[in-house]
């Protein structure tokens, strides 16, 4: 498998759900501005909306949006060690990897992220995060993990929350959020795709 990425972008999430079920991917990295992808791939022809991730299988099919890429990477890890397969709770994992990408990632913390966004979308996504932080509380307040153990679920909300703290997100109100964030970057798997993209991320920004 292949997968596009880039430093610290929701790509991350994949590479941690990988180092997490020690599956074999191969990281390529892109230029999101340019559109272009380090083995000098037109990124445009690989996702036309040049965004990622994108994961290639093994038989070369193309998978785009974290809500069919992580399932497909917990399902290939099998045995259950990036969220359950079957039943009810299957359900929960999609449920909680909708509510990261819809309620986290697009409406709350990707506007203040985009130098393009005016101030009025910043503070309507301002307005939207005591809500969708009091949701995260009330399930980790409690629970070590988004389900009953680690899963691409969780994989998908550390990367999310790595943007939070670095916008100073106001957690006052729900204090196990940013308790969670602390205790997963102990996690090996996160700690180390951590590492690794923000490495990268720092060496892109001085080229720039």
């Amino acid at each position: 498998m292949d997968l596009y990425f880039a430093p610290l972008a929701c790509s991350m999430a994949t590479r941690i759900a990988a180092y997490e079920a020690e599956l074999p991917i191969n990281f390529i990295q892109v230029d999101t501005k340019a559109r272009r992808a380090a083995d000098g791939a037109d990124f445009m022809a690989i996702n036309p909306m040049g965004q990622v991730p994108v994961l290639r299988t093994d038989d070369g099919t193309l998978l785009t949006e974290n809500g069919a890429v992580l399932p497909y990477v917990a399902d290939r890890a099998g045995r259950g060690l990036l969220g359950p397969q079957h039943g009810a709770e299957r359900f929960r994992l999609h449920e909680w990897i909708g509510f990261i990408g819809t309620e986290l990632h697009k409406a709350t913390f990707t506007p203040p992220l985009d130098p393009k966004a005016g101030q009025g979308a910043r503070d309507y996504a301002k307005s939207k995060a005591a809500l969708r932080l009091s949701v995260l509380e009330r399930r980790l307040a409690g629970h070590d993990f988004l389900l009953d153990g680690f899963s691409v679920a969780d994989a998908y909300l550390v990367t999310v929350l790595n943007w939070a703290m670095f916008l100073q997100q106001d957690f006052s109100a729900a204090p196990s959020v940013p308790a969670y964030f602390k205790r997963l970057c102990a996690r090996p798997s996160v700690g180390r795709a951590l590492a690794e993209e923000t490495k990268l991320y720092l060496e892109e920004q001085a080229k720039k």
